[in-house]
C-alpha cells in the first residue's frame, strides 16, 4: 500500500498543479472581461485613449495588451494577457483574451 501511494503521489501533484494553473487562467480571463467592459464604456463616453488603456491595465495586469478601436458608431476594446503559473515561470504561457463593444456616445 505504501509503495502504491509513493508511486501515485507525483502524478497527483502534477494534476493538482495543472488544476491550480487552470483556475488562475480562468480568473485572469474574468478580470480581462470585466476590464474590457469598463474600458469600452469609458472609451464610448469619450475619455482619452491613454486613460482607457490605463483603466484597463489597472483592472487586469500592467503587462496586458490593450487595443481600442473607436468609430463614430461603436467602440471596441480588446485585452490580451499571457498567464504563467507563479511556480513555473519557465513553462509556456496561456494567452487569455477578452473584448467588449459599446455604442459610441456623441
Amino acid at each position: 500500500m505504501t509503495a502504491e501511494t509513493a508511486a501515485m503521489l507525483p502524478a497527483l501533484m502534477v494534476v493538482l498543479a495543472a488544476a491550480l494553473w487552470a483556475i488562475q487562467a480562468v480568473g485572469a480571463h474574468l478580470e480581462c472581461v470585466d476590464a474590457a467592459r469598463a474600458a469600452a464604456r469609458a472609451a464610448a463616453r469619450g475619455e482619452s485613449l491613454d486613460q482607457v488603456r490605463d483603466l484597463a491595465r489597472s483592472a487586469t495586469h500592467p503587462r496586458a495588451e490593450v487595443t481600442v478601436d473607436r468609430t463614430p458608431d461603436l467602440t471596441t476594446v480588446h485585452i490580451s494577457l499571457a498567464v504563467r503559473p507563479p511556480w513555473g515561470p519557465a513553462l509556456p504561457a496561456v494567452r487569455v483574451t477578452a473584448s467588449a463593444t459599446a455604442a459610441t456616445e456623441s
